[in-house]
């Protein structure tokens, strides 16, 4: 139902407009406008006209006027019985229709949107559905989660809010949810440059959240999508980088699908699997106590592909202090990073003892 405020304030205006005085009443006879002491009307006499068939019925010097059936939402208008009141009346029984559509065409498109990503409805209905609802299917989409640090309700509830403002007043996306934790925005793209308006568009996110309501979140998003049917791909896609994102990349306020690499990979692989790979490789010496500052020292190296001179001088180290280092772990492993392969394998061992501990804590 259209909130009783926002009907108020839209009869309000009409009647400084017109002057005429009129009342607003739900089907239950409670007054939602105007003063209930203007009109003395018997409680049965406003049930007797919610039943009938008619729209309009006068009795005695008052006009009852109604919009739609209950199923839709109805709303009863009393004016008193003359021309200029009964017009007055007429136009404000048109204004709560327009209003209740408007609510409905919203409620309509929001639960088209959840059920569409998840997976709740037939493609046939996705068609039929998004032409009712004047959205087109052929257009480039993405979807985006946001998850606020905290999990407070009360923050989430202002991002929403904010969300809402910054997104669901343009033309083609939509703000939504289908549980607690996350906030759902289903942008519609221009047709070029797909990856730089998703990356634009999550930055804005991060530092709108930031600056307005100041709260840190994290924000994911799948891969662009040409067809209204595909939204549940990207949307499974978001949550799937969320939930990597926390695991393997920490660090990072914005992750996307397509850069997952092989986190995604490790992710779905069976915990007992995982465990397996980690005991064969490295026996008992499972790299798991090495220090922050091995951590570090093998991040930064990882991310300068392999390269002693370039890794020293980022860490402001002496090239013969990194390379001390890289021995010191090789005695601890058995793996010589500067060699490729060994240098892949403890990558993913760190990923996957990473991922194990996530598990854990879950527990």
């Amino acid at each position: 139902m259209v909130s009783n405020q926002i009907i108020q304030k839209s009869m309000t205006e009409l009647k400084n407009i017109t002057g005429v005085e009129f009342c607003v009443l739900d089907t239950t006879g409670q007054y939602i406008y105007g003063d209930q002491d203007l009109y003395s009307v018997d409680m049965d006499v406003i049930k007797e006209f919610v039943n009938s068939e008619a729209d309009s019925q006068a009795i005695g010097n008052v006009r009852f006027l109604k919009t739609g059936n209950e199923d839709e939402g109805m709303y009863i208008v009393i004016t008193l019985d003359d021309e200029a009141s009964y017009t007055i009346g007429k136009i404000a029984v048109s204004q709560l229709k327009q209003l209740n559509d408007a609510y409905q065409d919203k409620m309509d498109k929001n639960s088209f949107y959840q059920n569409l990503i998840l997976d709740n409805m037939l493609l046939v209905d996705i068609h039929n559905k998004a032409k009712r609802l004047h959205l087109e299917c052929s257009k480039k989409r993405v979807v985006f989660l946001v998850e606020v640090d905290g999990g407070d309700a009360s923050n989430d509830n202002m991002a929403l809010e904010l969300l809402k403002g910054m997104y669901s007043g343009l033309s083609g996306d939509h703000v939504t949810t289908v549980d607690e934790k996350n906030i759902i925005l289903i942008k519609m793209l221009a047709d070029d440059n797909g990856a730089e308006q998703c990356e634009m568009v999550a930055n804005t996110i991060v530092d709108m959240m930031n600056t307005e309501i100041m709260q840190n979140v994290h924000v994911s998003y799948g891969n662009i999508v040409s067809e209204m049917k595909d939204v549940s791909k990207s949307y499974k896609e978001a949550k799937m980088a969320l939930d990597v994102g926390k695991i393997f990349y920490s660090d990072k306020n914005i992750v996307s699908y397509a850069t997952l690499g092989i986190g995604r990979l490790i992710y779905q692989l069976p915990v007992n699997l995982c465990k397996m790979f980690i005991h064969e490789i490295f026996g008992e010496k499972i790299p798991e106590e090495l220090d922050e500052e091995t951590l570090s020292t093998l991040e930064k190296f990882f991310d300068n592909n392999l390269n002693v001179s370039e890794t020293s001088r980022q860490l402001f180290l002496h090239r013969n202090t990194l390379v001390y280092r890289i021995e010191k772990l090789q005695k601890v492993t058995g793996l010589d990073v500067r060699n490729f392969d060994d240098a892949m394998t403890l990558k993913i061992d760190l990923m996957v003892v990473n991922y194990i501990e996530y598990l854990e804590k879950l527990d």
